[in-house]
């Protein structure tokens, strides 16, 4: 199913998306609901891609690379999930697992990583242009991984987390920082979630 709680930040002129950590294409299906933007998406697991790819296969506005985002090319370890939305460059915590009951780890796997302009030009990035990221806690290791395009850009919206749910990972204050640097101001909060005590976990920022 499209990934329409995404709406609200999804309804404004848009010409093009980057969709990193794609999955099997849910928020790419809601910027084709809500938009005619074309879309650029990355899936770095070769199992979630070809049901991605099959999903979009008669779409000519949906591109997608069978790889991850990150500071460099190399290959890396991909940490399974039992749900593999949850699957990350980072090993999974146990407060994922606590919090998330059904995302602990069940394996590994080596997969591509590469920086954005690897694979986008410039010419690509058609503005009015979103940077979408959901990467299981890799968020901030992605986003340098795009620092070369990042001007092209008109939107960045990411999940992130307030808490460790994956081992060494940086946090939402982190990444706030880390834009912030680079002149990015933070808009709004959405899709909020909390833990038993109410305790924000994660939310989508929007810079």
């Amino acid at each position: 199913m499209a990934g329409v709680e995404h709406k609200p930040a999804l309804n404004r002129p848009l010409s093009t998306v980057v969709d990193i950590g794609a999955n099997r294409g849910q928020f790419a299906l809601a910027v084709r609901y809500i938009s005619d933007a074309k879309i650029i998406s990355f899936e770095p697991l070769p199992e979630v891609a070809a049901i991605f790819q099959a999903v979009f296969s008669d779409d000519s506005f949906v591109k997608l690379h069978v790889s991850a985002i990150g500071e460099k090319a190399e290959k890396k370890l991909m940490h399974l999930s039992a749900r593999d939305d949850s699957s990350s460059l980072l090993e999974i915590g146990e407060a994922q697992s606590d919090l998330f009951p059904g995302t602990h780890e069940v394996g590994t796997l080596d997969v591509e990583v590469g920086t954005l302009d690897q694979f986008v030009t410039k010419e690509e990035i058609v503005p009015p242009a979103m940077l979408k990221l959901d990467v299981q806690g890799f968020e901030l290791q992605a986003l340098m991984g795009c620092e070369s395009l990042i001007d092209n850009f008109d939107y960045i919206y990411c999940e992130c987390s307030f808490v460790e749910l994956y081992k060494n990972q940086k946090l939402a204050g982190d990444v706030i920082n880390y834009l912030g640097s680079l002149g990015w101001n933070l808009m709004g909060v959405y899709n909020l979630s909390y833990d038993a005590c109410e305790n924000c976990v994660q939310a989508d920022l929007f810079f």
